[in-house]
């Protein structure tokens, strides 16, 4: 519980202290835009890196040479809320998110949010969704990469297991051509998810695939994008899980 409780209070007060300096990026984004988005980028992986290091993970990480020095959609396997900490605190170039509506509730947070080039899907809206998949294409042209976890939802199945993609982030990047970057977590959920309220010390493993651009691809496989990507990820967690039982 210390540990939870000590991410709470940090937390809390990031957020407060923070205010003020939400309004000076949106004053430095008047004249710099470039600035202040990579300013965000910094303040926010800052906090979400010291959030991490409460949680005492021990991170693996394998195939970072894979991430291209352009805009990409990043797609990856959520089975934790901690998903989004252990990806944006390894971005080196300005990355949004797309989270569900829900999380706009919260004022400060979703400031934050925005700031980053995170966007708010409404699930049961194909309209609205249609719309967020296309600024999220426009983000990318733009400069800034996505990040999507098309499963939808946290996954709280058995560990090795998938849920069905969503494809339709997938045209995130049919749309742009941009690469399409397969994330692949395995033991996230174990940092809190499966003894909730606790947080664990543990061990995580990240893998960044080889980049996939769709204009490569036959017609066939591009086609059916979100089924490849999926099982992408899905031999890769079952690969390194093996990684784990070794430690």
């Amino acid at each position: 519980m210390f540990r939870f409780i000590c991410i709470v209070v940090f937390l809390i007060t990031f957020l407060i202290v923070t205010i003020p300096v939400l309004a000076a990026e949106w004053l430095i984004g008047k004249f710099n835009p470039k600035a202040r988005d990579m300013s965000s980028m910094y303040i926010v992986r800052w906090g979400f890196r010291s959030i991490l290091k409460i949680t005492g993970v021990q991170v693996t990480v394998i195939g970072e040479e894979n991430v291209p020095d352009e805009p990409a959609l990043f797609i990856g396997n959520h089975r934790s809320y901690f998903d989004i900490l252990l990806t944006y605190s390894r971005c080196k170039r300005p990355m949004g998110y797309i989270a569900k509506k829900e999380m706009k509730r919260y004022l400060t947070l979703t400031l934050w949010m925005r700031r980053i080039y995170c966007l708010f899907l409404d699930r049961d809206d194909p309209k609205e969704g249609l719309k967020t998949i296309l600024t999220a294409a426009e983000h990318i042209k733009n400069g800034v990469s996505i990040c999507v976890f098309p499963e939808g939802t946290r996954n709280e199945g058995e560990e090795l297991s998938m849920m069905p993609f969503k494809d339709g982030a997938l045209k995130i990047a049919t749309k742009t051509g941009c690469p399409i970057v397969p994330i692949s977590m395995n033991n996230t959920a174990e940092m809190f998810e499966n003894h909730f309220p606790r947080i664990k010390k543990t061990h995580v493993i990240i893998e960044y695939g080889k980049p996939i651009y769709p204009d490569e691809l036959d017609k066939d496989t591009k086609k059916r994008i979100g089924s490849h990507v999926k099982g992408i990820i899905q031999e890769t967690i079952r690969r390194n899980a093996a990684l784990l039982e070794e430690n």
